[in-house]
C-alpha cells in the first residue's frame, strides 16, 4: 500500500475555505506538542500566547503596529503572487522605501511643512517601486529567475542601509550608535491614539487593502493579473502581456513595501538606523498565504501574525522560553497553510502494492 496525490478534477471550493481554519488549527496543536517537550503547559503557554495580549491595552497597541508592515507588503505580494510573480524580495523592497523616503528630513532636518510628510510617504513608495523594477525588468528582458534576483537583493539593501547609517549619515551628536539625526515633528507620522506607539500607517494599510481588493474584484486589471496568473497562454489569446504585468506587478508591490517602510521609519523610529529589517517582508509571505492572497483575508492573516509575535515576546517574559519559539510557530504555521492548500487541488489516494510472484 501506498500514498499519491491525484489531481482533483476541480479544484475544492470548501477546503478553499477552510484551509487557513485548518491550517490554524494544526498550528496551534504543533504548537502545544512542542511546549509540552518544553515542559511547559500547553494550555498556559497557549493562552499566554493567543489570548492574554488581546487583554492588555498596551498590547493591543503594539498588535496594530506590527500587523500595519505586515499588511501592507503583503497585500503587494498578493497582486505579485496572483499574477504568477514570485517576488521573495519584499524585505529590500521595504528597506530601500524606508531609506529613499527618509532622505528628505535627513538633509532638510529642520524643514517644517504639512507637504513634508505626504512628501516623505512618496518618496518611499517610489523608491520601492524602482527596486521591485531591478528583478522584474531582469525577468521580463533576459528571462532571469525574479525569486533568485529578487531575493539577493534584499541583501543589497540591508548592506547599503547599514553603510549609510553608519557613515554618511550617521548623527555626529549619536555617541557613535549607528542612526541618523532624529526626525522634527513634521516628519513624524502622528499616533492612532494618544499616548500609544501605533500610527496613521494602520490607516494607510487598510486603504491599501481595500483598494487592492477593489482593482482585483472589480476591474479590467484585476480580471487581467487573474488570468495570467492562472492560464499566461490565455492571458496571451486576451492580447495580455505578460511581461507588462511582470513589471506592474513587481513595481506595485515594492511601491507597497517601501510605503511600510517609510512609515516603520517615520512612525515607530522617526529616524533610519541599523535595526529597520526585522524581516516584515519574509513574514509578509506568511500573511500573503494565510489570507487566501484576498487582500481582505490578509488584514485579519496580519492582525494573527502580529498577534504571534507580541504573544511570543509575553510567552518569553512569562514562560522563559527562546524567542526562537515565536519563529518555529511562524515555520510551523507557514509549512500548516501551503500543505493544506496542496489538498485543494489534489486528493490523497491509496493505491494498492502489487504483490510479487515468484517465478
Amino acid at each position: 500500500m501506498r500514498l499519491e496525490l491525484q489531481k482533483r478534477p476541480q479544484s475544492s471550493k470548501a477546503l478553499a475555505y477552510l484551509s487557513p481554519f485548518i491550517a490554524l488549527g494544526l498550528t496551534l496543536v504543533a504548537g502545544a506538542i512542542m511546549f509540552t517537550l518544553l515542559g511547559k503547559n500547553p494550555a498556559t503557554a497557549l493562552y499566554t500566547y493567543f489570548v492574554e495580549p488581546l487583554f492588555d491595552p498596551w498590547a493591543r497597541d503594539q498588535i496594530i503596529l506590527k500587523a500595519t508592515p505586515l499588511i501592507l507588503i503583503a497585500v503587494g505580494l498578493a497582486v505579485c503572487f496572483r499574477s504568477g510573480n514570485w517576488n521573495i524580495g519584499a524585505e529590500g523592497q521595504y528597506l530601500f522605501g524606508g531609506m529613499v523616503g527618509a532622505m528628505i528630513p535627513i538633509y532638510f532636518n529642520d524643514w517644517q511643512s504639512p507637504l513634508l510628510l505626504p512628501m516623505m510617504m512618496l518618496m518611499g513608495m517610489i523608491g520601492g517601486a524602482l527596486y521591485g523594477y531591478i528583478p522584474a525588468i531582469l525577468k521580463s528582458r533576459f528571462g532571469t529567475n525574479e525569486i533568485l534576483t529578487s531575493l539577493m537583493l534584499v541583501y543589497v539593501a540591508q548592506q547599503l542601509v547599514d553603510w549609510l547609517v553608519r557613515v554618511p549619515w550617521r548623527n555626529p551628536q549619536g555617541m557613535g550608535f549607528p542612526g541618523t539625526k532624529s526626525f522634527n515633528e513634521s516628519a513624524v507620522l502622528p499616533d492612532l491614539m494618544a499616548g500609544g506607539d501605533a500610527h496613521y500607517g494602520a490607516v494607510f494599510a487598510i486603504l491599501a487593502a481595500v483598494l487592492m481588493w477593489f482593482m482585483l474584484s472589480k476591474t479590467l486589471k484585476g480580471f487581467e493579473v487573474t488570468v495570467l496568473g492562472q492560464s499566461p497562454r490565455a492571458g496571451r489569446f486576451a492580447g495580455f502581456s505578460a511581461r507588462q504585468m511582470t513589471v506592474f506587478a513587481f513595481c506595485l508591490s515594492g511601491a507597497l513595501a517601501g510605503l511600510a517602510g517609510i512609515a516603520e521609519v517615520s512612525g515607530s523610529v522617526e529616524k533610519l538606523d541599523d535595526k529597520l529589517s526585522l524581516g516584515y517582508g519574509f513574514s509578509a509571505i506568511i500573511v500573503a498565504f494565510l489570507g487566501r492572497l484576498n487582500p481582505l483575508g490578509i488584514i485579519a492573516a496580519g492582525f494573527i501574525l502580529a498577534l504571534s509575535y507580541i504573544g511570543g515576546e509575553s510567552a518569553q517574559i512569562m514562560l522563559g522560553i527562546s524567542d526562537r519559539a515565536t519563529r518555529v510557530f511562524q515555520g510551523m504555521l507557514l509549512f500548516f497553510v501551503l500543505a493544506c492548500d496542496t489538498f485543494i487541488h489534489y486528493r490523497v489516494r491509496f493505491i494498492p502494492t502489487p504483490n510479487k510472484v515468484n517465478a
